[in-house]
């Protein structure tokens, strides 16, 4: 039986997601992730996503010397990264993709451990799925599953605006 997406789009949505017998979302998930024309700062941190559906999006990424600050530490700006990532997947999940889109509007985030290596987790949740903007709650934490970084994100429903 066929359910409409090629196996191209899939092994692109592979790549895009990584290991793919460890990524739980539907295949029209994975197509859609796999449209994106640039991985951009996603692909830049090696964000993967692990599990993606609308009420909730797991997402992991390396710890590491590219995301250090100065003393070796994990640096803030990327926690809030991964944070905005997941929650922008996650918002998206929630709308009617081929005509609206979730950016970003606020985003706070309290750092409460350091990280010098391993691989983190961020788990996002909504708070708040509105019209116009959804909240949404983004806990992170370390292989230990001890609490890294908790964040809530704002997220501005917008028309869908595609890339030039």
């Amino acid at each position: 039986m066929s359910d409409g997406v090629s196996d191209g789009v899939r092994e692109q949505a592979s790549e895009q997601m990584g290991d793919t017998a460890a990524v739980r979302a539907s295949d029209e998930i994975r197509a859609w992730l796999a449209s994106f024309p640039s991985r951009g700062l996603f692909g830049t941190l090696g964000i993967t996503i692990t599990d993606a559906e609308p009420g909730r999006v797991v997402a992991t990424m390396p710890v590491g010397p590219p995301v250090h600050q100065p003393y070796g530490l994990l640096h803030g700006g990327a926690s809030v990264a991964l944070a905005e990532t997941v929650a922008s997947i996650a918002g998206s999940l929630n709308l009617d993709r081929a005509r609206e889109m979730a950016v970003g509007l606020e985003i706070n985030a309290n750092h409460v451990r350091p990280v010098r290596s391993g691989v983190i987790t961020a788990v996002g949740t909504p708070l708040h799925l509105g019209r116009s903007t959804h909240v949404w709650d983004v806990r992170i934490t370390d292989e230990r599953n001890r609490l890294v970084c908790v964040s809530r994100c704002t997220l501005a429903v917008v028309p869908l605006q595609r890339p030039d």
